[in-house]
């Protein structure tokens, strides 16, 4: 179980481009976070691989109430991942570090994590290669890239930066790729979400634009100086709050913050619906790819409720201590969870007498999924709750391995 005790004092830290103090512990709520968002990540890939349906759960002329829940909980898991890479990058210059120690991670294993999602990771989505999909690694590794210069700034101006991409990118909705002729593969890597076709016979598609991500690392590196403070639960709090309800305001008012129309599953204002249940869905109904202001409110403003409900948690038994463990083999655990769901809906339709041959062939990434396979709500639970179950131990033990070995400094990039 989760037990909550009051934080440790920890040493406030400087507002500079280093940090000059004894080293501070590891923060067990940033673990325990990260683990339960990577829990919630594996039910929308389960969802993904063995659902029966051919629409989206955001389709408001098709979508029903558990449905929707079921996607939107797992909304949380991107912008809470990235902010905490940005968190934890932090937490590690404070526990001794160097700014250009860190700086050298960032851009290391953002390159690293590039070449993962186009090989690896893309291998286990699609049994397929090569695979020209720009997913949440892809992004994810080009941000800290560009987290490998923001850091060399003061953590003020990190925080401002940060702030400014995520508040204000969706002023830049007008601006389509297709305005701007030659640079449009530009755009659509940095804002906008499609296909660019690179050369004939090789496309990539781009679901995960950089602007905003980069902005929200940014925002969880500067929240780091926060977690070294004695009253770092309260300022967590507080922030969640009032991240919460700017979401609320601002998607209330209806005017800004949501993206435009057209993009992918996108419904752009929300609007009153035949019934209570789909207005309510309408609402919460708000645009991913790329990422809105609203969509990154809607999920890090709980997010940092969780953490700041989570601080002080020892983690020494029960669910807490399986959070511990998936928290902190983050990248293990999400190659390993892709190959261990995809070989899953593979058995299961064979077993049921259902097409399998799609699944080794690009899946649902390639291939339109036939009409006689998949399954519904309770069946995707299931095999959500079972890929957890196997991949306890197999974490559970890279992250004793890990632990045995800190001189093995290439641990830290798997």
């Amino acid at each position: 179980m989760v037990s909550i005790s009051s934080p440790s004092t920890i040493a406030p830290v400087a507002t500079g481009s280093s940090i000059r103090q004894a080293p501070a512990p590891r923060v067990i709520s940033v673990d325990l976070l990260r683990g339960l968002v990577m829990v919630i990540m594996a039910l929308d890939h389960t969802r993904d691989y063995f659902t029966n349906l051919t629409f989206q759960p955001e389709d408001l002329s098709r979508t029903y109430g558990a449905l929707f829940i079921t996607r939107v909980i797992t909304h949380f898991c991107a912008p809470t991942f990235f902010l905490l890479a940005g968190t934890g990058a932090f937490l590690a210059v404070a526990r001794g570090k160097t700014i250009t120690g860190i700086s050298r991670f960032f851009w290391t294993r953002g390159l690293w994590l590039v070449f993962l999602e186009f090989s690896v990771i893309g291998f286990g989505w699609s049994f397929v290669l090569p695979f020209g999909f720009a997913g949440v690694i892809w992004a994810l590794g080009w941000s800290m890239v560009a987290m490998a210069l923001i850091v060399r700034l003061p953590i003020r101006w990190i925080a401002v930066l940060g702030v400014v991409m995520i508040a204000g990118h969706n002023l830049l909705d007008r601006i389509t790729p297709d305005s701007l002729g030659k640079f449009s593969g530009l755009w659509m890597v940095l804002h906008s979400p499609g296909a660019y076709l690179i050369k004939p016979g090789v496309m990539l598609f781009v679901m995960y634009p950089l602007i905003p991500w980069v902005g929200v690392m940014a925002c969880g590196y500067a929240m780091g100086s926060l977690l070294l403070r004695p009253d770092r639960r309260k300022l967590i709090l507080k922030l969640g709050i009032m991240i919460t309800l700017a979401f609320l305001v601002l998607r209330g008012i209806n005017l800004y913050g949501n993206g435009t129309a057209g993009y992918p599953f996108s419904v752009g204002p929300w609007t009153v619906q035949p019934r209570l249940s789909l207005t309510v869905i309408s609402f919460f109904n708000v645009l991913k790819y790329p990422p809105s202001l609203d969509y990154l409110l809607m999920t890090l403003g709980p997010a940092l409720i969780a953490l700041a409900w989570f601080d002080g948690a020892k983690a020494e038994r029960g669910l807490g201590q399986v959070l511990l463990v998936f928290g902190r083999v983050p990248m293990f655990y999400y190659i390993l969870h892709i190959y261990l769901i995809h070989i899953m809906a593979i058995v299961a339709a064979l077993v049921l007498h259902q097409p399998a041959s799609w699944l080794w062939h690009g899946g649902f990434f390639l291939q339109p999924k036939p009409a006689d396979y998949g399954h519904g709500l309770p069946f995707i639970y299931l095999m959500w709750i079972t890929a957890l179950v196997l991949l306890y131990l197999p974490c559970k033990w890279y992250m004793k391995f890990k632990q045995q070995h800190p001189q093995w400094r290439w641990l830290s990039y798997v």
